[in-house]
């Protein structure tokens, strides 16, 4: 897929997750220990052979350069392609605020329009999963699509009214799309994952953008279902779709299944993050672990329970953590409890303390704070 570029576009919304995303994007969130969402997407797109991947950020977007850096962990630190960060035009983003994708992807047609790739795909970062899109691009040109979008089926329990609903004709050729209604029965949800040519997808911004509308979905693929020939690709593996706390909070404590675990991480190819050399967890006398994900450069020395523990966390001795989650260089001091709650960065509990959440409704505690 050399002749694919890919496009992460993180122009969604940030504040779904609150206190996770104030002081971050939400491709740059902590996820399954040592992770970042972006890294997932990220390293889907270069095991499927991709070599140009272009990210069209929208704010507070200084912690996802940091992860990033040059790209060298995805072998994208490149003389030709690799990786490169899209900011949005300070005007008029800056004063109210893009007012869509699209508005994004104008602003950066240039660098579009120099590729030397023929085809796009286009991704968010909030979804997580492990896939290659090698067979997605084969489908996408065997069907002489003018646009692939990759959904996945949900089962008849789950709540679908806040994503965008494709209807598929047998062929796989989408009818309609928008979201759920009681017109349909179609439990097909986009994944936001899309392929096109790019000399196409230039001359749909460039439309949209002249009649006044912004927004990738509404204004761009909806407006011109019965004009384009759409198609639909089912994916079938894991996919998490990161949208609330609830749903981090999830997603997250699937990876202590197995059989997730192993899906996510090793089916359909590795995948990279950041590297940072630290040594590997100590676990001191007294220290207990049960059902629970530890990274590296962590100190264990009291008692932790279905739980992920990032990068540096220290568990002081007498200290209990149980449905938990707790992001880089935590400290949990002496006979401390906390019991279903997410911790951001460098957050400290105090000796003795107690904290409880509850699994519909974990406690989050924000970046840096001393409870």
């Amino acid at each position: 897929m050399q002749n694919v570029m890919g496009i992460i576009n993180l122009n969604l919304g940030q504040d779904l997750l609150k206190e996770l995303t104030m002081g971050r994007p939400l491709a740059a969130l902590p996820f399954g220990g040592r992770y970042r969402l972006i890294d997932f997407i990220l390293s889907n797109m270069v095991n499927s052979g991709m070599q140009n991947v272009g990210i069209l950020v929208q704010d507070k977007y200084r912690a996802l350069m940091d992860h990033l850096r040059s790209g060298k962990e995805w072998d994208l630190a490149r003389k030709r392609d690799g990786l490169f960060i899209l900011p949005p035009s300070p005007n008029p983003c800056s004063s109210g605020g893009c007012r869509g994708s699209v508005e994004n992807f104008y602003n950066n047609l240039d660098y579009i329009e120099s590729s030397r790739q023929e085809y796009m795909l286009i991704a968010g970062s909030h979804i997580v999963c492990n896939l290659n899109y090698r067979k997605a691009f084969k489908f996408h040109k065997d069907m002489n699509a003018d646009i692939t979008i990759l959904y996945k089926e949900y089962d008849a329990d789950d709540e679908l009214s806040q994503y965008t609903i494709l209807d598929c004709q047998p062929d796989g050729r989408i009818s309609d799309m928008g979201s759920q209604s009681s017109r349909t029965a179609s439990r097909k949800v986009s994944m936001e994952m899309y392929l096109i040519e790019k000399g196409l997808l230039v001359e749909l911004i460039k439309d949209c953008q002249a009649r006044g509308g912004w927004d990738f979905v509404k204004d761009v693929l909806i407006k011109n279902i019965d004009k384009l020939k759409m198609f639909g690709y089912p994916y079938k593996g894991y996919a998490a779709r990161i949208d609330s706390i609830k749903n981090y909070y999830r997603h997250n404590m699937d990876l202590l299944r197995p059989e997730k675990w192993e899906e996510l991480f090793f089916k359909s190819g590795l995948v990279y993050t950041k590297v940072k050399d630290e040594a590997p967890v100590k676990y001191k006398e007294n220290a207990r672990a049960f059902n629970t994900m530890i990274a590296n450069g962590c100190i264990i020395e009291g008692r932790v329970e279905n739980s992920i523990l990032f990068r540096g966390v220290k568990v002081h001795k007498g200290a209990y953590i149980k449905d938990s989650i707790l992001m880089q260089k935590c400290e949990i001091a002496e006979n401390a409890i906390i019991e279903n709650v997410i911790c951001d960065k460098n957050v400290c509990i105090t000796q003795g303390k107690w904290l409880k959440g509850e699994k519909n409704y974990p406690l989050v505690v924000a970046k840096g704070t001393i409870v």
